[in-house]
């Protein structure tokens, strides 16, 4: 049985217009004209709500197996269907085992079987002492690997140095497969945070103080160096300072494989807003001010940042400090570095992109097909085009969304976008050519799988 989905906005490759979205089984037919759709089509008239592509996130924190009580695959891909997301990478740290050997991946894999709603795959983890474990890892099916130049956050996975990422790269470059790099190094941190003893640390200014630009800045002039001499996919994951922009730009010039993704947050919060103990509003690199925030636009308009992903990173309400009894008191140096936002992510963007003329066109290219090219996945997902899953999103642009508990659907309703007004809203989720969420309800039985890169 073939399905006609018809709207006046249908996004894409050669732009959004009044389209159907022809669907038989799993797959997309056509894409014809309102016109031409064949009569012996089922037809679903969306009317005004828009058809993307099914969003894809390349940077998330699942945290399952081992620390489950973060996240798990359950909910964090509910949340994901929720928010328009059919395809999540999954971060191959804050998970026990880390994600560093074949063991280990085969352990994430039975733990997520039969669990998720929407599709999912694994980044590899580079760590200091993995090296002999990166190709076996690609030949296992990661789409990639993930390294921190600093101390991570939490035990389980370890920062790699500058000696062992000359050990390691030569593997990566002959694996094909891109690094994905948090970019902080450690002695700008240090220097910055012996400069501030005595500090209010409840204050957001001393935390933002404690993570200079200078630390981005140097890590990432670092891994383009690196970059130059081997010759690896570098991928710069969250980037935060706008400082670090132009020697991006130049070395993308040089044609050096690199390419840059930023998150919601940081294009949607200013440092200048955030209240003094508000943890629900900590990551690392923090957010930053609001002049770089609009840098940071600027660079996405000109196609110096690649995409927007989440950096979905979850966590229990302790870790947050959201258990006290008075919220003054949550200090920023105690509470857990990352913001879950998995639900609430294309809200976030089209509430900013209509701030500032920007299109569901654009929106499209920076969550879905760009992190999709990144993953090794265009070929699948990431745009609405014939032979392709059935994989797409209707989603209401004119609705306004007041954040609350019940619209995040993440393991625990911790948000600094609770209260919140956003403009545009996910009404319907599919996924090959099944709804897999529809206002507000979800399919009973979980149909995603993992795509393996073999």
């Amino acid at each position: 049985m073939s399905h006609a989905f018809l709207s006046n906005r249908v996004v894409t490759p050669g732009g959004t217009r009044p389209a159907a979205l022809l669907v038989e089984g799993e797959r997309i037919r056509a894409i014809s004209n309102l016109s031409e759709v064949p009569a012996d089509a089922t037809l679903h008239d969306c009317g005004h709500l828009a058809i993307l592509p099914g969003l894809v996130d390349t940077h998330v924190h699942i945290n399952q197996p081992g620390r489950t009580e973060w996240e798990g695959f359950p909910t964090a891909t509910r949340a994901a269907a929720a928010g328009g997301i059919t395809t999540v990478v999954d971060m191959p740290l804050n998970c026990l085992p880390a994600t560093t050997t074949v063991a280990a991946l085969e352990a994430k894999r039975e733990s997520a079987r039969g669990q998720c709603f929407i599709d999912w795959a694994p980044w590899g983890g580079a760590v200091a002492d993995n090296r002999r474990d990166i190709l076996p890892l690609a030949r296992a099916g990661v789409l990639g690997y993930k390294c921190f130049l600093i101390h991570p956050g939490c035990e389980g996975f370890t920062m790699i140095d500058h000696r062992q990422l000359e050990a390691t790269l030569p593997h990566i470059a002959r694996s094909g497969l891109p690094l994905l790099v948090h970019a902080e190094l450690a002695g700008p941190i240090d220097r910055a945070t012996e400069s501030l003893k005595g500090a209010d640390w409840c204050r957001y200014s001393t935390y933002l103080a404690s993570r200079p630009d200078e630390a981005e800045l140097e890590a990432i002039r670092m891994m383009i160096g690196l970059c130059r001499r081997y010759r690896f996919r570098l991928h710069i994951v969250h980037l935060s300072t706008a400082l670090a922009l132009d020697d991006l730009r130049s070395a993308r010039a040089e044609g050096l494989p690199i390419t840059v993704e930023t998150c919601p947050h940081y294009l949607h919060f200013t440092a200048e807003e955030i209240p003094d103990s508000s943890a629900v509003h900590k990551c690392a690199p923090p957010i930053r001010s609001r002049e770089n925030r609009e840098a940071l636009w600027q660079a996405l308009a000109a196609g110096d940042i690649d995409m927007i992903v989440t950096d979905h990173s979850p966590c229990p309400p302790a870790m947050k400090c959201a258990d006290r009894g008075s919220s003054d008191t949550a200090r920023f140096d105690e509470a857990w570095g990352g913001i879950a936002s998995l639900s609430l992510a294309l809200s976030i963007i089209h509430t900013e992109c209509r701030a500032r003329g920007f299109t569901l066109d654009h929106m499209v290219r920076w969550m879905s097909a760009a992190p999709a090219a990144l993953a090794g996945l265009g070929h699948r997902t990431g745009a609405l085009e014939p032979g392709r899953e059935a994989t797409f999103v209707l989603f209401d642009t004119d609705a306004e969304l007041k954040v609350t508990p019940d619209h995040l659907y993440f393991h625990h309703p911790i948000s600094p976008y609770l209260g919140e007004t956003l403009r545009g809203e996910v009404r319907a989720t599919w996924l090959r050519g099944e709804p897999i969420f529809s206002e507000g309800t979800f399919m009973p039985t979980p149909t995603g799988r993992e795509i393996i890169s073999l």
